[in-house]
C-alpha cells in the first residue's frame, strides 16, 4: 500500500522586514501519514516560525503549503488557521481557566450533537488518561496533566495534522522524560500526524520518526534519528545533535593524523587539513603512563561516568564509559577508537 504524503513545503521562506535575514529561507520538505517530525535546532534558528508558518499563524513571502494534498498557502492563496484542519498544542498550554477539563476538550468541536460531543470528549480523555478529572479546572491539575488538557483539546476534533511548539519545556526533568514517551504513544494511538518543535536533541531523538535539524532559517538536514545521529551531513549537525568531540586533523597518506592518534577514515574528496568528530561514547579509555593525555575530572552519572580530558593543546575531550570503567582524576590515558566510527569535516580551516 502506498503511503501518502500528509504536510508538503515546497521553497518556503519568510522574511520579517527588508533590512533582515529570512527567519525561514527556502524550506522544502515531505511528511509521510502517521509519522511525527521533529524541528530541531538552536534558539532562532527558525524552527518555530516554520512551524507557524505550517499552521497558518505566519504568511511566507515565498513557497506553498499543502496539508492532506490540499494547498493552504501559495502565491495568490492563504487559508486561516481554523479551516487548516489542524490542531496546536502550545507552550504554555492555551487552557481557558475558567473551564473544566471536559469544556476545555470540548471547546474546538463544532457541528456535532450533544451525544457525539460528550461520546468523543470521553474518548479522548481516556485516551490521554485523564478519565476522572472531567469536572476539575486547570489550577487543580499538575503541569503534565494540564499539557494532557491541551494536547486532549488538540486531539478531540481529529485533526489531519497535530502541532506541538515546545510542549514539554515548562515540565520538570522527570515529568518532561515520562510524558515524552506518553505524548509519541498517545499521537500513534491517535493515528494522526504531527510536527514537533524542540531545542532539546535528546527529545527529538526520542520522539521522533523524522528529524528536521535548523540553522539560521535553513534546513541542514532531515532524515531519521538515526540518520542524523550517525552520518551527520555538516560540522553544524554533528555538533549540535551528537555533542561529539571534534579535533584538527592532517592528513598523512591514507591516515588522518591528530595529537590523540592516527585514523584511516575515507573521504570523497582529498583535502590535505580536516577536523575528526569523535563521539563521546565511542571511545575506549585505556592506563597509560606515557601518554600526554590526562584526565582532569571525572562525574559519575548514575549508569555512566562523564570523563573531560585535556590535550598537550590544551583543548578538552569528552568520554562517555560504563561504570566498569573508572579511572581516577590526574592519571594519563590513551584512548581508542575504531576508524569506521570516525568522521571527518574537511571544511575545517586550521587556526594559523
Amino acid at each position: 500500500m502506498k503511503e501518502s504524503v500528509i504536510l508538503s513545503l515546497e521553497n518556503v521562506t519568510k522574511q520579517y522586514s527588508e533590512d533582515s535575514k529570512p527567519a525561514v529561507n527556502h524550506v522544502s520538505l515531505s511528511l509521510l501519514e502517521g509519522d511525527i517530525l521533529g524541528f530541531l535546532g538552536p534558539s532562532g534558528c527558525g524552527k518555530t516560525t516554520l512551524l507557524r508558518l505550517i499552521g497558518g499563524l505566519e504568511r511566507p513571502q515565498t513557497g506553498t503549503v499543502a496539508i492532506g494534498g490540499k494547498v493552504v498557502c501559495d502565491r495568490t492563496n492563504w487559508i486561516p488557521p481554523e479551516n487548516r484542519d489542524i490542531g496546536i498544542v502550545f507552550q504554555d498550554y492555551a487552557l481557558f481557566p475558567h473551564l473544566t477539563v471536559v469544556k476545555n476538550v470540548a471547546f474546538g468541536l463544532k457541528n456535532l450533537s450533544k451525544q457525539q460531543v460528550e461520546q468523543r470528549v470521553s474518548a479522548t480523555l481516556k485516551l490521554v488518561q485523564l478519565t476522572g478529572l472531567e469536572q476539575r479546572y486547570p489550577y487543580e491539575l499538575s503541569g503534565g496533566q494540564q499539557q494532557r488538557v491541551a494536547l486532549a483539546r488538540a486531539l478531540a476534533p481529529q485533526p489531519k495534522l497535530l502541532l506541538l511548539d515546545e510542549p514539554l519545556s515548562n515540565l520538570d526533568v522527570q515529568v518532561r522524560l515520562q510524558l515524552r514517551e506518553e505524548m509519541r504513544d498517545i499521537i500513534k494511538a491517535a493515528g494522526t500526524s504531527a510536527v514537533f518543535v524542540t531545542h532539546d536533541q535528546e527529545e527529538a531523538l526520542a520522539m521522533c520518526d523524522i528529524v528536521g535539524v535548523m540553522q539560521q532559517g535553513h534546513l541542514e538536514q532531515i532524515g531519521t534519528p538515526e540518520e542524523i545521529y550517525t552520518h551527520p551531513a555538516s560540522r553544524f549537525v554533528a555538533e549540535f545533535v551528537t555533542q561529539a568531540n571534534f579535533l584538527p586533523a592532517r592528513r598523512q597518506g591514507h591516515f588522518w593524523s591528530t595529537e590523540i592518534g592516527k585514523f584511516d577514515v575515507k573521504t570523497k574528496d582529498s583535502p590535505e587539513t580536516g577536523e575528526i568528530m569523535i563521539r563521546q561514547e565511542d571511545c575506549i579509555l585505556q592506563l597509560c603512563t606515557n601518554s600526554p593525555l590526562v584526565i582532569r575530572s571525572r562525574r559519575f552519572l548514575g549508569r555512566e561516568y562523564r570523563y573531560c580530558l585535556h590535550t598537550p593543546s590544551g583543548q578538552e575531550i569528552h568520554i562517555r564509559t560504563g561504570i566498569d570503567t573508572a579511572i581516577p582524576e590526574g592519571a594519563t590515558v590513551q584512548i581508542s577508537v575504531a576508524d569506521d566510527l570516525v568522521r571527518i569535516f574537511s571544511d575545517y580551516t586550521q587556526k594559523g
